[in-house]
């Protein structure tokens, strides 16, 4: 097999092809989750909460809806990991410096065809590393996304809010020491994942600078990070799918936090009342302001 070829056109040739594997599993991951997402998404598509922003109370919305923004990003990270894998479907088998000096054009071709890849146009030794270092990175992107609904996840079941949780199945413990623990312990180790595959975008970016045609410290973290964080990051989206199919969610909770403040959260549907009215927005903002500073001060 040696002969015109470096061991580069062989390797980096099966690095493509395992990459390409591994995308497809994730790509079925995704698919999974999507349909998750959006089968809840249908289920509570009605079902009024409040939302937040900064953390504090702002106009209601539907659990459907904060479901449905998921699914809209799991898509777009869908179609980021298809556009990386198309990327990363490249061999190159051009000989020691990428000029097909020993070694003919057509065996490139071929391999290519028969491994459903394509050609590297213009290779060195090796497939240039901007092509690793993107796709590495858009699984960091889908990364944060798992860690943006788990974290999502967890701000809904503190016990102060606890608008959804996690199933907590029969017999499981939530606290070794306080039995009356249920802790969001899947969102929270998809929280830690999602900071593992994150971590791995970074190297790959750094193996894009290699010395000339060629060097091999991109060898070492490659070895470490493809498996890493391909395998990391399919166990996320799988267990993140069992999250969101079990999730229990509690409308009367959402009901209860989203009348805390007694119709504080329409000030905004006041002011645009006053301004219709004939009201400068200056005047009226102060004025709704103004009553609905009591109401955070005096709950009334």
């Amino acid at each position: 097999i040696h002969q015109g070829m470096t061991s580069s056109d062989v390797l980096d040739t099966c690095l493509a092809v395992q990459l390409t594997r591994a995308s497809d599993i994730l790509l079925a991951d995704i698919d999974a989750l999507l349909a998750a997402l959006k089968r809840r998404a249908f289920e509570h598509k009605d079902t009024v909460t409040i939302g937040r922003s900064h953390g504090i109370h702002a106009e209601p919305t539907t659990f459907g809806v904060k479901l449905a923004q998921a699914h809209a990003e799991f898509s777009r990270c869908r179609d980021r990991l298809v556009h990386a894998r198309e990327d990363i479907a490249t061999c190159a088998i051009s000989g020691a410096v990428g000029t097909f000096a020993n070694i003919e054009p057509y065996v490139e071709e071929h391999v290519a065809a028969k491994l459903g890849l394509k050609p590297e146009p213009v290779s060195t030794q090796v497939i240039p590393r901007d092509r690793h270092a993107m796709f590495f990175a858009t699984l960091g992107v889908i990364a944060s996304s798992v860690e943006r609904l788990a974290v999502e996840i967890r701000h809904l079941q503190r016990t102060e809010v606890l608008e959804a949780e996690e199933y907590f199945s029969p017999g499981q413990k939530g606290s070794s020491a306080m039995p009356h623990k249920r802790n969001p312990v899947l969102t929270e180790n998809l929280t830690g994942l999602a900071r593992m595959v994150r971590s791995m975008a970074l190297p790959a970016m750094e193996d894009v600078a290699l010395w000339h045609e060629r060097d091999i410290s991109h060898s070492s973290v490659e070895r470490m990070i493809g498996p890493d964080a391909t395998v990391t990051l399919d166990f996320a989206l799988a267990r993140l799918t069992g999250v969101v199919d079990k999730l229990l969610v509690y409308p009367e909770n959402m009901e209860k936090n989203l009348n805390k403040f007694r119709g504080l959260v329409h000030s905004q549907r006041v002011l645009l009342a006053l301004t219709q009215a004939g009201l400068s927005r200056e005047d009226a903002y102060r004025l709704v302001q103004r009553n609905a500073m009591k109401v955070w001060e005096h709950g009334a």
